[in-house]
């Protein structure tokens, strides 16, 4: 699967493919003309509550990514009209060719991003 990630401060290159921003919330700093988004899905970013948790004090932890990995999939695996039409449209840029999910955490290693990519690819 063509299915990167990468950090929505690093410039755009054609490489990209289809660029989804995955976050709850926009990045700051970042034009939507920078951006060069296909789509803002923030139906599958994790919900309000587990991002604010998993970004509180024990976010380095290998405990506290773990529990968040269990609970974001835990969000994914429930669906619902909002996930299940991003997955649609994220699906749809992956049968044309690559797609990068794009994350503005500091972390590049245990962000939503990689979570979601691993859950997508898990599938």
């Amino acid at each position: 699967m063509g299915l990167s990630v990468k950090r929505i401060y690093d410039p755009a290159d054609e490489g990209d493919g289809a660029r989804f921003l995955v976050d709850r919330l926009w990045p700051r700093g970042v034009s939507k003309d920078r951006a060069a988004l296909t789509a803002w899905v923030r139906a599958l970013s994790p919900s309000d509550a587990l991002r604010k948790d998993f970004h509180g004090e024990t976010a380095g932890s290998d405990a506290a990514w773990a529990a968040f990995r269990r609970a974001y999939f835990a969000e994914l695996d429930a669906g619902g009209e909002a996930i299940e039409a991003a997955l649609r449209e994220v699906d749809a840029a992956l049968a044309c060719g690559p797609v990068t999910l794009l994350y503005a955490a500091k972390d590049d290693m245990r962000n939503n991003a990689v979570a979601l990519r691993d859950w997508l690819d898990a599938r």
